[in-house]
């Protein structure tokens, strides 16, 4: 049967990025490549949508591809599973940068100034087809921007294929065994993993952190025996959650939360974590349905995500930024640019052949 609260936790969440890359368009705590403060407010206490969601949105979807991933290799074999993962996560952050991503790497560098300052520091010390296209290639790159998830969850994929030859399901029917004690001291090793391979520059690349948490999902919460023990027991994680969510909110507001030291601190990790663990847990126990609505939102949570942050931008650039449209506005109309030209665009692409496939993954049978 399928696990319809797995779905219901991705497009939730998807659209939780959405609303958090709107307030992290206009953030005023310094973090570069956006618009940053457009108020005239001493303190932007709408930034704190951004603490409160931060933490915990790319390590629940780590835990649910660590899922999904068990799930599918259950009925499919690895070579299935490796061109599945191509296609949706490989094919979308390459030759769709080319074929459409270019234009969010465009918008990305009009907003952070890239283009002026290469062109400014290249003039006269290069020929102007070399300057083109180091623009390009910047343009091209900076089209990377949100598929930077997809472009991890294919390493990890592959990497998988290797542990289970190792394991051969040896590890993972000893995890079907994991007791909720077991799994509210996972923080620890959490943390430790959040230590190690970071990124210096581009601090979303947290490969030791996002691995763990993906190889968690497969190997200890793709059980339904433990998914059981955890809606039991959900409210173990739900307190923790709160509680640590309100702390870290109160001790890091105003602070770089994206980057060292904030975001491998305990609290920004332990509060991570539990929360993650408290949606599986109550999205488990309370949100396992399916109807009209929830259906179509989970088959356009991947459309949701690959398209909503240049509907962000586009309004940041053009709109915000020039200081067109009060703040108030700016928020609102960027909200609905995020959903409603996310949605569009996956409409018009998914019906392209061979289009969808290079910008979405998106082969003949839709898969």
């Amino acid at each position: 049967m399928r696990k319809h609260y797995l779905d219901n936790i991705r497009w939730i969440t998807v659209a939780a990025v959405v609303i958090y890359h709107v307030f992290y368009m206009y953030n005023a705590e310094g973090i570069q490549g956006v618009v940053g403060k457009i108020t005239n407010m001493d303190v932007q206490y709408q930034d704190l949508a951004q603490y409160i969601i931060y933490p915990w949105i790319m390590i629940i979807l780590f835990i649910v591809s660590g899922i999904s991933s068990r799930l599918y290799l259950e009925h499919h074999t690895a070579k299935e599973f490796v061109k599945s993962r191509t296609n949706k996560c490989l094919v979308p952050v390459t030759i769709g940068l080319i074929a459409f991503q270019f234009i969010q790497g465009y918008i990305n560098a009009g907003i952070s100034g890239g283009i002026e300052k290469t062109m400014a520091g290249m003039q006269g010390n290069a020929p102007a087809p070399v300057i083109y296209c180091v623009c390009a290639i910047i343009c091209i790159l900076s089209g990377i921007s949100v598929l930077w998830y997809i472009q991890m969850l294919w390493l990890f994929s592959l990497a998988l294929l290797l542990i289970r030859l190792i394991d051969k399901d040896r590890f993972w029917k000893v995890c079907a065994r994991t007791p909720v004690w077991v799994i509210l001291l996972l923080v620890i090793p959490v943390f430790g993993a959040a230590q190690i391979g970071n990124t210096p520059l581009i601090v979303v690349y947290r490969f030791g952190l996002y691995f763990f948490v993906f190889l968690l999902g497969y190997f200890v919460f793709s059980h339904d025996e433990v998914i059981e023990r955890m809606k039991k027991w959900f409210f173990v994680f739900l307190i923790p959650a709160i509680g640590l969510g309100i702390a870290f909110c109160i001790v890091y507001f105003g602070e770089n939360y994206a980057d060292n030291p904030v975001y491998r601190s305990l609290l920004f990790l332990a509060y991570g974590y539990f929360a993650s663990m408290a949606i599986l847990a109550c999205m488990a126990k309370f949100g396992d349905v399916s109807n009209r609505f929830t259906q179509w939102m989970s088959k356009r949570s991947f459309g949701l995500y690959v398209f909503h942050y240049l509907g962000i931008s586009v309004v940041a650039l053009y709109l915000a930024k020039p200081g067109l449209i009060p703040p108030l506005a700016a928020y609102l109309i960027s909200a609905i640019a995020g959903f409603g030209g996310a949605y569009l665009l996956y409409e018009i692409i998914s019906r392209i052949p061979v289009y969808r496939w290079m910008v979405l993954g998106i082969t003949k049978k839709k898969s």
